[in-house]
């Protein structure tokens, strides 16, 4: 299945009856599949099967032939219907991933996702040859291959993009063991966590709530409500302490295995692989984040706890509305307009395309048990479209995450011209699009905003989004490198897990924030951690580009609109080197992360001027 969009399931807001919010829609996966029990997925299921085996049989063994071949040679048509078998297979497999996220309580589509898991890895068993041979051809014989062959030259980015895994590719059949066994090893772990996770209830004075409402009481006006919130997260996560101990080792364990075989020489050097971003610009990202904490989290919660009139926050405390931010609920309506506004004014086509998620149902946002909690945005595959889940309850975040939600809808739509195989975006460029959806919504609202007390509240939830989206991604980065690093000296016990988790709580929020017992389990929670190690950093990442990028983009006289959505419509074919050098921009510059963390700074500066 391709790459996932999403955020974790933070706090958002206190919760509100349906019928406050609207005519809250359900998504309609009918464009991929009419019901779990089509004739047309069971078709496709045989298909998928039957067209990896026929490919397997006709290309395996002939890649280095074909390459010699140069303009006579017929890499282009074997990479077409390898690209045409993956995109089947991600259909399929998008479609199984969706109905799953609806109701991962329901057996029957918990039997839908496991099967397909199961069959979808044993068609795709077929296919691995492909990648691995091609990188075994000679690079002057792929090269001069590229330049005679137009079809194959089409995929240039791709070929040349796949041959960066080349140092750590390894034999063929050990790379099919460690495909056929990813569905009883860290896919069987990962489906544990999730549905252990959907299974936890939380008893709150007597009522007992799933994660998403009881971490949405994290925000409620009563301290006394984000009080006991806290206490019954704490309660039944130290009950499952056990299980989400034995996960993390296991799953750190499987990826010490995996990268020790493929001779990756940093636990995060895999990640920074698939993401195409070089080790020392995430080193230096992570650097500047740290050295940052006392100006940018520490002084925020400073400011805080004095307008809370507390001298130091409980943790519980650190997502509080402020007095002066609004209570109203927001009607699903609303948000929409909203957003679609913010859109309009930066971009009518940016605007339509995001109007589309509501004109065809392609978004799904009501609170349900069983529900996958946080949001996403799930590209599926070119041949369709993206679909987008929320957790909608009516606050002001809840429509950021609309925003940002809608911005990977956007970008994934207009990536998808570039085809299955590199319509894909590395996940540290996966989140520019959405971060500036947001962004493009703050500015928006803020423009029209002209009493001082809703301009501080506006202005402090957003540094409250940025710190979490920038300090807070990048402590858990850290708590992930210590959990790897010491893995790597034999198992950890949920007390040294616990410990790492409040030092770098500690050190990211800083003296205002009390850590009061119980805060050391709620490192259980994050799903990323799980299904997708040291992805966090992607977000930090993500928001310090959009922020030098918004800076571009209110400076430039015009076709700033053309050259956005150049970069968008790129998809996976380029480097960000490449997509980011038409706004003047350098990632690899140390300098380049300090722009970013300047404008939260210039925010916290605006913030003590209205205090």
């Amino acid at each position: 299945m391709r790459m996932v969009s999403g955020r974790n399931a933070a706090p958002l807001t206190s919760g509100h009856a349906a019928g406050d919010l609207g005519d809250l829609p359900e998504w309609d996966l009918t464009d991929l599949y009419a019901a779990m029990d089509a004739p047309e997925l069971k078709r496709d299921l045989e298909k998928a099967a039957e067209d990896a085996i026929a490919f397997e049989t006709r290309w395996k063994g002939t890649l280095a032939i074909e390459a010699q071949k140069g303009a006579n040679g017929r890499l282009g048509e074997a990479l077409r219907t390898y690209e045409a078998i993956e995109e089947l297979i991600g259909r399929i497999a998008s479609y199984a991933g969706l109905i799953y996220a609806g109701n991962t309580a329901d057996p029957q589509r918990a039997k839908l996702y496991g099967d397909i898991q199961e069959k979808m890895t044993d068609a795709s068993a077929h296919l691995l040859f492909f990648a691995l041979e091609l990188n075994l051809v000679e690079d002057e014989h792929v090269l001069a291959a590229l330049d005679a062959d137009p079809a194959f030259g089409h995929y240039r980015p791709w070929v040349l993009d796949l041959r960066k895994d080349k140092p750590f590719q390894l034999e063929d059949r050990i790379e099919q063991l460690f495909h056929e066994k990813s569905i009883t090893g860290r896919g069987a772990w990962n489906r544990l966590f999730d549905e252990t996770m959907t299974d936890l209830r939380f008893d709150i004075d007597g009522e007992e709530l799933t994660l998403e409402p009881t971490l949405n009481r994290l925000q409620d006006v009563d301290g006394n409500i984000r009080r006991k919130a806290s206490e019954a997260l704490a309660a039944t996560f130290k009950e499952n302490l056990r299980t989400f101990t034995l996960i993390t080792n296991t799953l750190a364990k499987d990826k010490e295995i995996s990268d020790r075989w493929r001779g990756f020489e940093d636990i995060a050097d895999s990640r920074h692989l698939a993401n195409r971003v070089e080790r020392s610009v995430v080193d230096a990202l992570a650097s500047a984040v740290r050295d940052a904490y006392p100006r940018l989290s520490h002084r925020y919660y400073a400011m805080k706890a004095r307008w809370l009139g507390m001298d130091v926050m409980n943790h519980w405390d650190r997502n509080a509305p402020l007095p002066e931010t609004p209570q109203a609920t927001i009607g699903w309506d609303e948000a929409k307009d909203t957003v679609l506004s913010a859109y309009q004014r930066f971009s009518p086509d940016m605007a339509q395309i995001a109007r589309t998620f509501f004109d065809r149902r392609w978004i799904d946002a009501p609170v349900r048990p069983g529900k996958a909690p946080g949001a996403f945005a799930h590209p599926t595959v070119p041949s369709a479209h993206p679909y987008v889940l929320l957790n909608y309850m009516g606050k002001p975040r809840d429509v950021m995450t609309l925003a940002h939600e809608l911005g990977h809808g956007v970008h994934q739509v207009l990536a998808g011209g570039q085809g299955a195989l590199m319509a894909s975006t590395p996940l540290t460029l996966a989140e520019t699009a959405s971060v500036f959806g947001e962004m493009l919504t703050f500015r928006s609202l803020l423009d029209k905003t002209t009493e001082r007390r809703e301009r501080k509240a506006m202005l402090a939830q957003k540094v409250e989004d940025m710190i979490n989206t920038v300090v807070r991604q990048i402590a858990f980065y850290e708590f992930e490198r210590k959990v790897h690093t010491e893995r790597r000296n034999g198992e950890l016990t949920s007390d040294k897990l616990g410990q790492f988790w409040l030092e770098v709580q500690a050190e990211s929020l800083g003296p205002a924030i009390r850590l009061r017992e119980g805060y050391e389990t709620f490192w259980t929670y994050i799903p990323h951690f799980i299904h997708s190690p040291f992805y966090v950093y992607a977000y930090a990442f993500g928001d310090c580009l959009v922020n030098s990028l918004y800076a571009a983009y209110q400076n430039a006289e015009r076709g700033f609109q053309e050259k956005y959505f150049d970069m968008l419509r790129a998809g996976g074919t380029k480097h960000h080197s490449e997509l980011l050098r038409p706004f003047g921009l350098d990632a690899s510059d140390p300098a380049f992360w300090q722009i970013g963390l300047a404008v939260i700074g210039d925010l916290i500066d605006e913030l003590e001027t209205l205090d």
